[in-house]
């Protein structure tokens, strides 16, 4: 397991990033950047730096249509990290 994923993970705000992401997901199918910035009361730089983490990590897909951005999670790096996780767990 790569460690940039924990180090993506560990940071309060990357984490409402994903939860974002998920939640905008479920409704339209993809977040867009313009709207996070709203929702999460950040800037575009913040966004920015926090998306390029994630992204780095595999975390999130990041697709551009002309100047806006869009998010998805990236199902199966996170199947990965649950699986991995998932090792640790007590079955006592």
């Amino acid at each position: 397991m790569d460690v940039k994923v924990f180090k993506a993970l560990a940071d309060e705000k990357r984490l409402e990033i994903l939860e974002q992401i998920i939640s905008d997901e479920c409704c339209v199918d993809k977040a867009c950047a313009c709207e996070m910035i709203k929702t999460l009361d950040i800037t575009q730089p913040t966004l920015s730096h926090h998306v390029k983490i994630l992204s780095d990590a595999k975390l999130i897909n990041v697709q551009k249509e002309g100047k806006y951005s869009y998010f998805t999670i990236n199902e199966e790096k996170m199947e990965e990290v649950i699986s991995f996780l998932g090792r640790f767990k007590n079955e006592n």
